[in-house]
């Protein structure tokens, strides 16, 4: 069997090397014109169950290479008011003290590095998917827009929001504006920028509820390992250059008709004035992270999600990730529920490479079980970063806010209720 991928990004390579360790014949086919491009973002969290399914999918030595070059897991989950102020704080470390290699953040581009080592001879950039044809003995043949084709058994769309493969072959499914806007940018970790945040902020990951429906993250990055580290250096000495350095990221959202102008376009430099006008009576030293940001490091991001799909008639092409699920980072799920996608289709498609299983039936179980799941994480992800919420009208929007952080604090109080919160919110993200 060949299995074609569309999609260079984290669900098309680890699915890439799963498929490769049973012998499966593989082919990963990227529009990036280089590995090294910017694909967007600057962190990606890695859920517990996102590392179990990772490890699942890629060789020991390459999974030992991804806990190197991952930044320390975070020890607190944090919910604050505007003024940094604590409502809700989950110590992850006495949460979850058995999960597989805890809560992880890797940057994305160095994540793509990671995965695309040991499949040097079967990634192709340069390569954008143009339209795929079905043929009658049952192959497939990608035709892409430099005119070139490839041909396999099957084909898996792993190309993102903007999936050709979904657009041929779920042209049904569509994605939705959420009303909600946001920005972001990251600061090099300094003694002064570190002095910025209280200990727990600077050890977990915050997340902030402000009036009239805005919110912020902040997350400091601070990796174990670095470039004179002799150990990494006696082990993946071609890596040493692409370690990342030491930095505190923030990102600020709320809703389209709450922002004081639209971010599309604006340089730099603007979107720092706009991040400094939403947080205006804001805690100064979440202001003062943004002022000190580069305009370099600045962008902004249209939320979008995907309207969840019913079940369609499987065949030999498919889908994962954000091809098939974009959803809001509101979670935190959406790279989790990718990986989850990828060992759950490789072991599907192992199944019929092996003959235990015909092969639209082996996908047909990955794409009822992946739906089940993603509908809950693209619900769940939506609810936390939704325009039409009463939480960005302006007098029943505090009403909200106040009674939310009432229950928030209700919650930080009884331990009981405060594992029962944890377990939901991990649930999202993969968790059993």
């Amino acid at each position: 069997m060949k299995v074609l991928i569309i999609g260079a990004g984290t669900g098309g390579l680890a699915l890439a090397h799963l498929l490769k360790q049973a012998g499966v014949c593989i082919a990963v086919y990227e529009r990036d014109l280089a590995p090294n491009a910017d694909t967007g973002g600057y962190r990606v969290g890695i859920s517990p169950a996102g590392s179990r399914a990772l490890k699942a999918c890629i060789p020991g030595e390459l999974y030992d290479l991804y806990v190197a070059t991952c930044a320390r897991s975070p020890r607190y989950f944090n919910m604050l008011t505007e003024q940094l102020g604590e409502v809700l704080s989950f110590d992850i470390d006495d949460a979850s003290p058995n999960a597989l290699d805890g809560e992880k953040n890797v940057i994305r581009k160095t994540l793509r590095r990671v995965l695309l080592r040991g499949l040097e001879d079967d990634v192709f950039f340069g390569k954008t998917l143009e339209t795929y044809t079905n043929f009658a003995d049952g192959s497939v043949t990608a035709c892409f827009q430099d005119g070139s084709f490839a041909t396999g058994d099957v084909l898996v769309g792993a190309d993102g929001t903007r999936s050709a493969v979904r657009k041929q072959r779920l042209p049904e499914a569509r994605l939705e504006d959420t009303g909600i806007m946001s920005l972001g940018g990251k600061v090099p970790m300094t003694v002064e920028t570190k002095a910025l945040l209280s200990d727990k902020m600077f050890k977990g990951m915050s997340l902030i509820m402000a009036p009239m429906g805005f919110g912020a993250i902040i997350h400091s990055l601070e990796f174990a390992v670095t470039r004179s580290d002799p150990g990494f250096a006696a082990r993946w000495p071609d890596f040493v250059e692409a370690l990342d350095e030491d930095s505190i990221g923030w990102g600020l959202w709320g809703a389209r008709q709450n922002f004081p102008r639209d971010p599309a376009g604006l340089s730099g430099e603007q979107l720092r004035e706009l991040g400094l006008e939403i947080t205006r009576g804001w805690h100064p030293h979440l202001r003062a992270l943004i002022r000190m940001t580069a305009p370099s490091t600045i962008h902004d991001v249209k939320m979008r999600t995907s309207v969840p799909l019913t079940p369609w008639t499987s065949s030999n092409v498919t889908l994962l990730g954000d091809a098939v699920h974009t959803m809001t980072p509101g979670r935190g799920a959406g790279a989790n529920t990718a990986l989850r996608d990828a060992a759950l289709l490789g072991r599907m498609l192992v199944a019929a490479d092996q003959g235990r299983k015909p092969l639209v039936e082996a996908i047909q179980a990955y794409e009822v079980e992946m739906l089940r799941y993603s509908t809950e994480a693209v619900q769940e992800s939506k609810k936390q970063m939704d325009a039409g919420d009463l939480a960005h009208r302006p007098i029943v929007g505090r009403v909200q806010l106040a009674a939310t952080r009432g229950v928030m604090r209700t919650i930080n109080a009884i331990p009981a209720l405060k594992r029962r919160a944890f377990r939901q919110m991990m649930r999202v993200r993969g968790e059993n």
